[in-house]
């Protein structure tokens, strides 16, 4: 777009993306209080791997001594984050420690005993003039802040604007939409910090090079839309515009928000920057707007404590690394209704074995349910090939065929139909008559077939060692056959002739002719005695 009417008229009309469900929303439960402070643990337990990628590497000890803020693990890899201490205190263990995790599996973490002093380190300096300043600078501060998104997925967010910088975009998008239930944390977030979001959206548009920029968010919003309206007009975004999207679940999946707004599809495999366009969580902005004029790393986070049991449903600012239990004491605690836990909303969150594991940055809701909201499921029954999980999916997927091929272990066959495109919402699941917990059949091929990639890597690199030793092995000994060979040639040509040196060796010459002498005395007398 090159003008000011042509993005209005862009925006003059919603598009629709293929499947979703409209579900009981469950948010005004957690919107009956603004945010309040989670308060200091007793314990703060913080992961090395809370975000996707490699895991960060721990810097400090146990015994260590850490202020508010310090760096304790440093990024492993392009696509990994640093980890800060989320208040001062003293490291007691790095060990490993129950985690969210959808297999329920452990991870090594620093434990940190808080002192209670919350002492700041010195942080580093602020960048005001952020407008003039080079998306380098930028860049190098949101990775040394730890910052990856807030939305769920928990990428790091340098190497998303990296990779955006790399490519020929035109619009960033910011998601607002929170569709999944229960779930309100952006949305109290954009009412109460609305010119903070808009702050960092100026930011990541100049580190970008962008103009344009496109705020979705569901129509269940009235407030939050309000507040981000009011908040863009007292700036200088020109080509920035609210768009409230239609309350229709998975709105919140930035593919589906794309196409939403946009009438654009991201291919299959492919990113939103493939079409130009780049998405990132509110909370994300607010947290890169903390980072450059705060020297902030991102230590904490808005979270939704909900459901039936729950005393006091409501959104808590929260240090990442609090344990759950703390979490759900500051929202008055259980109620006698409390029968799952779930870490995230109703649709993708994982269930929790207890209230021990830590919040993480992309821990955006707690759910405590009860009998009626989560309901033990009914026994599967064989499918009954009735196509209503390929009717709601919204990325329009073949769900019967990606089950089948994911319960025999072809994995070769289940990725023909695209399964890594799945977004793992939980639609097919949610309308499936055979009670087929599909989307678990999705997530284990996808983790067997990661698990044998990774494998195959492992095995690719061992034979890569190996042949380059074997080279090695043969290139020394190919080399010593050179050199003795060379010595040997160099020996041949120092050796005289043996004419020359009869002649030139009087000493020699001497001893030669009393030989002959002596053989020419015995071979007389032998002819003597004959």
């Amino acid at each position: 777009m090159s003008s000011q009417d042509d993005l209005d008229k862009l925006l003059t009309k919603l598009h629709n993306f293929h499947g979703g469900l409209h579900l009981p929303e469950h948010k005004q439960e957690s919107l009956q209080h603004p945010i309040a402070d989670a308060g200091l643990p007793q314990q703060l337990v913080i992961p090395l791997r809370q975000h996707i990628g490699r895991a960060a590497k721990a810097t400090v000890k146990a015994g260590d001594k850490v202020l508010k803020g310090e760096r304790i693990a440093e990024a492993e890899g392009a696509i990994s984050a640093p980890v800060h201490a989320p208040t001062s205190g003293t490291v007691k263990a790095i060990e490993v420690h129950a985690i969210p995790h959808p297999a329920a599996l452990p991870d090594t973490c620093i434990v940190i005993e808080p002192d209670g002093n919350d002492q700041w380190t010195e942080k580093p300096a602020a960048i005001l003039d952020y407008l003039s300043s080079s998306p380098d600078i930028l860049l190098q501060r949101i990775h040394n802040s730890g910052i990856v998104g807030m939305g769920g997925a928990a990428f790091p967010s340098h190497a998303k604007l990296l990779y955006g910088l790399k490519r020929n975009l035109h619009t960033l998008i910011i998601n607002g939409a929170e569709c999944e239930p229960y779930i309100t944390c952006d949305d109290i977030l954009m009412q109460e910090r609305a010119d903070d979001i808009v702050t960092g959206i100026e930011i990541i548009l100049h580190l970008l090079g962008l103009e344009r920029c496109l705020i979705g968010i569901e129509d269940n919003k009235p407030d939050a839309i309000a507040a981000m309206q009011q908040a863009i007009k007292v700036t200088s975004l020109k080509r920035t515009r609210v768009i409230e999207i239609p309350t229709i679940y998975p709105s919140g999946g930035e593919k589906q928000l794309i196409q939403l707004m946009t009438g654009e599809e991201v291919p299959s495999d492919g990113l939103p920057a493939d079409i130009g366009m780049v998405c990132h969580n509110v909370g994300t902005m607010a947290a890169v707007r903390d980072a450059v004029l705060d020297g902030r790393p991102l230590i904490s986070r808005i979270v939704t404590i909900s459901g039936e049991g729950i005393s006091e449903p409501r959104n808590l600012h929260a240090l990442i690394g609090t344990p759950i239990s703390h979490l759900i004491q500051a929202a008055g605690g259980y109620t006698d209704k409390a029968r799952q836990l779930v870490y995230g909303g109703p649709m993708m969150g994982i269930s929790l074995p207890d209230d021990q594991v830590p919040l993480t940055k992309g821990g955006n809701c707690v759910l405590a349910l009860s009998e009626n909201e989560a309901p033990d499921p009914e026994k599967a029954r064989a499918c009954i090939r009735c196509g209503k999980c390929a009717d709601v999916c919204p990325v329009k997927l073949l769900p019967q065929q990606l089950y089948w091929y994911s319960h025999a272990k072809d994995f070769d066959k289940v990725q023909d139909y695209n399964l890594f495109d799945c977004i793992e919402c939980g639609c097919c699941t949610h309308v499936c008559p055979s009670n087929i917990q599909l989307v678990h059949y999705f997530r284990f091929a996808k983790t067997e077939i990661w698990k044998q990639e990774e494998e195959k890597r492992k095995a690719d690199h061992a034979r890569r060692r190996h042949e380059a030793r074997t080279a090695r092995l043969e290139r020394i000994a190919a080399e010593r056959k050179s050199r003795l060979r060379k010595k040997k040639e160099d020996l041949e040509q120092k050796k005289p002739a043996a004419g020359k040196a009869d002649a030139g060796d009087p000493k020699k010459a001497a001893i030669e002719a009393a030989m002959k002498r002596v053989a020419d005395k015995k071979k007389a007398a032998q002819e003597k005695q004959q």
